[in-house]
């Protein structure tokens, strides 16, 4: 059996009701997520409006007709100093993991953000338990960064993050 296809494209108003049920399942299900709240599909515009107005990637990998997951690259912090620094979000429907959907998606918004001029990726990783999020990065050039130790409370417990760390030059940009 062969995995499905999966297309990667830009993230238009019309899957954010995709966008907005995947990420609703890590925010009510999972600890990977520190968020307690899903967001709306109103907030997701407003994410989708200000990512396209900065350049950066928003991106959805559709599979046979469906959203099988979404990834972004977002402000670091909003200081302007980190002007040229983002941090990545790859989330994937829970029935899309394992069939390389996570990887198309990272490739894509890690070029994206060079085309873009961010020079620094940071990926800040919840210790859910389950490394496959930190062994997809550490693919793609990420190094370990740093460990914050029960930083985060969620679903009656503590909870760590890793954050790992990458060079964005065009270089690695695709041609």
């Amino acid at each position: 059996m062969t995995a499905p296809q999966v297309t990667v494209r830009p993230t238009t108003s019309a899957d954010l009701q995709a966008v907005a049920d995947i990420y609703a399942y890590y925010v009510r299900h999972t600890v990977a997520t520190f968020e307690e709240t899903p967001p709306t599909v109103a907030d997701w515009q407003q994410r989708l409006d200000d990512l396209t107005g900065r350049k950066l990637p928003f991106l959805v990998a559709a599979s046979d007709g469906a959203i099988a997951g979404f990834a972004l690259a977002a402000p670091w912090r909003p200081k302007p100093a980190y002007r040229s620094t983002v941090e990545d979000t790859v989330y994937l429907a829970p029935d899309a993991v394992g069939r390389g959907t996570g990887t198309a998606l990272l490739d894509a918004v890690v070029t994206g953000s060079a085309r873009a001029g961010m020079r620094q990726m940071i990926a800040v990783i919840a210790d859910t338990g389950n490394d496959a999020s930190r062994a997809l990065h550490r693919r793609f050039g990420f190094a370990d960064a740093g460990h914050l130790v029960r930083v985060g409370h969620k679903h009656g417990r503590w909870i760590d993050t890793f954050l790992m760390q990458r060079e964005l030059t065009t270089e690695h940009v695709r041609r």
